[in-house]
């Protein structure tokens, strides 16, 4: 394997460069990119304790890497258009991250993973993507959730939240049950046979 602290600081500092800022629980302002790979990696540790991949950690923690650098609005407006950004995003996060990794000294095959975590090729099937979509869910219902609530009519808040829903697995959706007081229209979306 490579040098995973030598990669997660360079996902770092580039992440420091974010014009945008999020603030933390404490109420103090950072680089968004960069609050959210640090709350992406605490997610996963919580979730899934620190016996997982170098590769996903790294996914994780870079998973925004320079999002700011292609804004959504240079794409056009409409469901197609966001899809497009988001495609586009995932395969240059994961060619950043294989770059960053091949810096650090991980093997072709441990860069090019990375990028299918991140392209989340496999999701439902793939043990390591399923992970990291649990972790994405958990970190937009915990951080972002609120926020995107108050901005949108009810149904569209419920309908983002059922589409997380069936991302997740059934234990995401079993331990978001748990740990989120959602109203009862959110929770009967995450009540998937």
């Amino acid at each position: 394997m490579g040098d995973l602290d030598a990669v997660l600081a360079a996902i770092d500092a580039a992440n420091t460069e974010d014009p945008n800022t999020g603030t933390d629980a404490d109420g103090r302002d950072h680089p968004e990119a960069l609050l959210y790979g640090l709350r992406m990696s605490a997610e996963l540790h919580r979730l899934f304790g620190d016996d997982v991949s170098e590769v996903l950690k790294i996914a994780a923690r870079g998973q925004h890497i320079e999002r700011w650098k292609v804004e959504r609005s240079s794409y056009p407006e409409g469901r197609a258009g966001y899809l497009a950004w988001r495609r586009d995003q995932a395969r240059a996060h994961g060619e950043r991250l294989g770059a960053l990794m091949a810096e650090a000294g991980y093997a072709s095959d441990a860069c090019a993973r990375v990028g299918v975590l991140l392209r989340k090729e496999g999701l439902k099937r793939d043990a390591e993507v399923q992970m990291l979509e649990d972790t994405i869910c958990v970190v937009f219902l915990k951080h972002y959730f609120p926020a995107f609530a108050a901005k949108h009519p009810e149904d569209k808040v419920l309908d983002i939240v059922r589409k997380t829903a069936r991302k997740m697995s059934a234990e995401g959706r079993a331990r978001t049950l748990r740990e989120f007081d959602l109203p009862d229209a959110l929770k009967n979306a995450f009540q998937i046979n």
